[in-house]
């Protein structure tokens, strides 16, 4: 049995797909379907259940799954220790990070890049879902985000600093100028929202969830980029962390003066996971960057 062989057998099993795994993986159909059946007849069982119509996992191949992947992780690891005994840092590194950090993460890449340059940065801008899912399948090596409602016996959270909620408005919105802002001013405006299932959507769903306020909602968008663009060019308010404007001109954060208004931005890694020497420099950097240090010091007013 042979790394590249599981290599190959999680690539359909993640697509269901001959043709698509074998585009991924730069291999003819012919080279993949080859090599599955040679892993096959080696364990002596079928992994995959094929017609005309479809893929689809057999017993054995469901099982195999989670192995194929621990195995390729441990390989990977050893490669990487190996690695550090050169004292230098090399490879790639995966981060994750919820739409809310975009802005607040181009500065520790930039530096990273410089500082590191044998280095390879892979960002994944995803829910908070999809990126703990690929954290725990060892796809990605740490994840930016605000820590997670509910707890998770598998991640572990540093935390970096706290937030809160706020109303983002243009410069010349008639709320810019002020300190704070209730929820019963708020229903005086029309919101686009971030899309349900986004941590800030999550977090003002739950900050409402037992007041009698009533909003209207013109929009739900699940990307940032395009509830910036909206509150720039109307008088519509959106709802997003105090965090996510940091960096982003003509834009301001009007904190929501509520009870729990709280949210803490986090570095997530996999608990008792090794941990690239990589992974520890990026998340030193990150934590003395400037975004960072910047929304210390909101908390603190």
């Amino acid at each position: 049995m042979e790394l590249r062989q599981l290599k190959y057998f999680l690539r359909v099993a993640e697509t269901l797909n001959f043709s698509v795994a074998a585009r991924e993986l730069f291999i003819t159909q012919s080279t993949l379907s080859q090599q599955i059946l040679n892993l096959e007849h080696e364990l002596d069982q079928q992994l995959f259940e094929r017609n005309s119509h479809e893929v689809l996992l057999t017993e054995a191949g469901q099982m195999l799954v989670p192995l194929a992947r621990e195995c390729i992780y441990d390989a990977d690891t050893l490669l990487q220790r190996v690695q550090e005994l050169k004292q230098m840092l090399t490879g790639e590194l995966n981060i994750g990070v919820t739409f809310s950090f975009s802005s607040m993460i181009a500065e520790t890449m930039a530096d990273f890049l410089k500082k590191y340059p044998k280095v390879k940065l892979n960002v994944c801008y995803a829910s908070m879902t999809d990126l703990i899912n690929k954290l725990q399948r060892h796809e990605l090596d740490l994840v930016l985000a605000f820590k997670p409602t509910e707890q998770n016996a598998h991640i572990e959270s540093l935390e970096l600093f706290d937030n809160r909620l706020a109303a983002i408005v243009s410069d010349h919105h008639s709320l810019a100028q002020k300190k704070s802002v209730t929820l019963q001013e708020l229903e005086k405006y029309c919101l686009v929202l971030p899309a349900i299932g986004m941590q800030a959507r999550n977090a003002f769903e739950q900050l409402i969830a037992d007041t009698d306020c009533h909003f209207r909602i013109k929009a739900e968008i699940s990307y940032v980029s395009l509830l910036f663009k909206l509150v720039h060019q109307t008088c519509y308010v959106t709802i997003l962390a105090e965090s996510t404007v940091v960096n982003e001109p003509g834009l301001r954060a009007i904190p929501i003066d509520a009870p729990s208004n709280h949210m803490q931005g986090c570095i997530l890694t996999l608990k008792d996971a090794y941990q690239k020497p990589s992974a520890r420099e990026f998340i030193q950097m990150l934590s003395q960057s400037t975004a960072i240090l910047h929304n210390t010091t909101l908390a603190d007013m």
